[in-house]
């Protein structure tokens, strides 16, 4: 019998990569789907959410505020940033006072950084200057001064320093600081509602099943992410892999789930999101 094809967007990054080395490589069980991978930046999967194109899709926490309608939460696949996150970066050390001021390149409006940044400057979008910049393409925008500062996603949050910027804040970490040590809800992974609950829980049982075949092969599932890591050799790519592939990434948790309660909640509360969000995970 033909297996079903699903179409599975993730990122091209090392955690990603990381999370669905078994399913990519076919070395876990996929009772009976065959799942194509699709590529492409967070920007571009939070899109083609909106307009319910994939069926099984990484996006940002802020997206999933505005497919929910279409796609339910996945309860594995989270990227938290558990004392870290996404970095501000500059060629000088700017306050937030000064950073409200400045160019920011950012990497998309749908990401959680950017719903990060408004939280942190106390500003709607409307009210700073910004551009959107390729995320890989964000330090090279800071150093030739196309953008004063850069909202660094992904691997650049560890190697912006290679490119002689300096960090003014750390917006995971800043998030923690004024939410009882919580995790900056960045990534999800989200199903389609067009297949049944007994559907969704098949394969979100299949997709943690490779998170988990992973974390159990890291050596080898690195490997295969290294491919993946722009600037980066084995031991900074392991460490990042590290930082969002582990044990949120196998379930939010209820500390996870507060955390994405919380950051959508006040972001409705401070009129960045249109309506408050009811959390739906697949059970």
């Amino acid at each position: 019998m033909d297996k079903r094809t699903l179409t599975l967007g993730h990122s091209p990054d090392p955690d990603d990569a990381f999370m669905f080395y078994g399913l990519a490589k076919e070395l876990v069980p996929s009772q009976g789907y065959h799942f194509q991978h699709i590529l492409q930046d967070i920007q571009t999967l939070n899109e083609r959410a909106t307009r319910g194109e994939l069926d099984i899709s990484a996006i940002s926490i802020h997206a999933y505020a505005h497919v929910s309608g279409q796609y339910a939460l996945l309860p594995s696949g989270a990227s938290m940033g558990d004392g870290y996150g996404p970095m501000l970066v500059a060629r000088q050390k700017f306050t937030r006072e000064e950073v409200a001021r400045k160019r920011i390149a950012v990497p998309g409006t749908m990401t959680s950084a950017f719903l990060a940044l408004q939280l942190w400057l106390g500003k709607p979008a409307k009210e700073f200057d910004y551009v959107v910049v390729p995320f890989d393409q964000i330090c090279p925008a800071v150093r030739s001064g196309a953008a004063e500062v850069g909202l660094n996603i992904h691997e650049a949050q560890l190697t912006y320093q290679n490119a002689g910027l300096v960090g003014c804040e750390d917006l995971g970490v800043w998030w923690g600081r004024e939410n009882g040590g919580l995790p900056l809800p960045l990534g999800g992974n989200v199903i389609h509602k067009r297949f049944e609950p007994a559907v969704r829980k098949t394969i979100s049982n299949i997709l943690t099943t490779s998170i988990q075949y992973s974390l159990d092969h890291r050596p080898e599932a690195v490997q295969h992410a290294l491919q993946y890591a722009r600037d980066m050799g084995r031991d900074l790519a392991d460490k990042f892999v590290g930082m969002y592939v582990n044990h949120w990434t196998l379930d939010y948790g209820d500390k996870g789930r507060e955390s994405i309660r919380r950051f959508l909640g006040q972001a409705f509360e401070k009129g960045l999101l249109p309506h408050r969000q009811e959390l739906e995970f697949v059970v």
